[in-house]
């Protein structure tokens, strides 16, 4: 990178962090990353669960070109009919239950979520939201108040009011569940907490719990769903189905995409008192719908979700050698690789990118990092990759 770039990315461009990994982007496909130098990287996260269907997949390049030359944006959400909006709906039904048929189209998944809280408190006439310690939900104001993580959320306070934090996994904490709550939000695998799996028990009683008292139950799937897991949805792991999903990330094949989606029932109160409850003006942009509609396609069309779980338990067969894992949290194609201490997780993170293979920190478990390729990953890519993380690890080894 030129020190202008440097100094223009650094200076004019806000900085989330530190330390940015800077590299220099010219171009992506399938699972791989070039920088301006002619570097190839393995995209091993996929943008942070975005591409599943990995980087300018033909069809979704095809969707945008054709949507390109119909029209852009035309007029705020929900007013028009437009082909692209009407065939996200029809494809989102398509592939869930019958009690979340009616869709939200916003422009991320901190939006979603912030559009489910407001559909649970409208819908229900209540103030309190509950949410799960170490649970991540997005960086917007009420996304943030239902986020576990008070180091992330001390600099912001006061965030919203009433909001109980319960325990993931505990059933007993679930008493805290009353009529008073609007809704339970929880992340169906938590993501940024380490990727820790619910239990049967503890899904299941959640369920019961929430319908008992009349509590919306949201499942936020914006990491987890579109296949990372090796279904559809991570919910249909567990025979359990929300009042309110919320999707982003990997739905839009690439492009910037939320949803908040439960039944015609719900989302039909946020048409009066007041009018317009909840409005977007890019929400549902016809070129992204374009794109989400062609995402969906090719998980529908192709066996990358029903080989999700094979591909993962084949890269996890060829990491857990290494005796400086600790333990490998996974689901699908999510992997969490326990290493015990940041120090090392900072060593094998930059000796991958040094390598050519892209992995990333988790908000919320600094002793861990994490692995999500596109589902298009072939075995041979994964043995690759493997050999690439397996090498950094030895090396640390040898110098440490």
């Amino acid at each position: 990178m030129s020190l202008l770039r440097n100094q223009i990315f650094l200076k004019l461009q806000a900085q989330t962090n530190e330390n940015p990994y800077l590299i220099d982007v010219e171009k992506a496909e399938g699972i791989y990353i070039w920088d301006k130098s002619g570097k190839k990287y393995m995209d091993m996260i996929a943008g942070v669960a975005v591409n599943n269907i990995g980087h300018r997949h033909p069809s979704v390049i095809d969707a945008i070109q054709k949507q390109l030359d119909k029209h852009l944006h035309v007029m705020v959400y929900g007013e028009y009919l437009q082909d692209a909006q009407l065939n996200l709906a029809k494809n989102l039904a398509s592939i869930l239950p019958d009690s979340l048929q009616c869709s939200y189209i916003v422009n991320s998944g901190t939006e979603a979520n912030e559009g489910a809280i407001k559909l649970a408190k409208r819908f229900t006439g209540r103030k309190q939201l509950i949410a799960c310690n170490f649970s991540y939900h997005g960086s917007t104001h009420g996304s943030l108040s239902v986020t576990g993580n008070d180091v992330k959320k001390a600099a912001f306070l006061p965030l919203l009011p009433d909001v109980t934090f319960i325990e993931f996994n505990n059933i007993d904490s679930l008493k805290i569940i009353t009529e008073q709550a609007a809704c339970v939000i929880i992340e169906t695998i938590q993501g940024d907490a380490g990727l820790i799996k619910p239990t049967q028990k503890f899904i299941a009683a959640l369920r019961e719990k929430c319908s008992q008292t009349g509590t919306l139950l949201i499942f936020d799937e914006v990491q987890v769903g579109m296949g990372r897991t090796g279904k559809m949805f991570a919910f249909e792991h567990y025979g359990v189905v929300p009042d309110i999903l919320t999707l982003g990330k990997a739905l839009g094949g690439g492009m910037p995409i939320g949803a908040f989606i439960s039944s015609y029932e719900m989302m039909h109160t946020l048409t009066k008192n007041p009018v317009l409850g909840h409005i977007t003006t890019f929400g549902g942009h016809p070129v992204i719908a374009a794109a989400a509609n062609a995402c969906i396609e090719v998980l529908k069309t192709t066996d990358w979700i029903a080989k999700t779980e094979e591909k993962g338990q084949f890269l996890e067969n060829l990491l857990k050698q290494h005796h400086s894992i600790k333990e490998i949290r996974r689901a699908g194609l999510f992997f969490a690789i326990e290493m015990g201490s940041f120090e090392i997780v900072k060593k094998v993170v930059e000796g991958c990118l040094e390598k050519g293979l892209i992995g990333f920190w988790f908000l919320s478990t600094p002793t861990a990092f994490r692995l999500s390729p596109p589902l298009c990953i072939t075995h041979e890519e994964l043995k690759t990759a493997a050999e690439i993380i397996l090498k950094v690890m030895e090396k640390i080894n040898l110098t440490d």
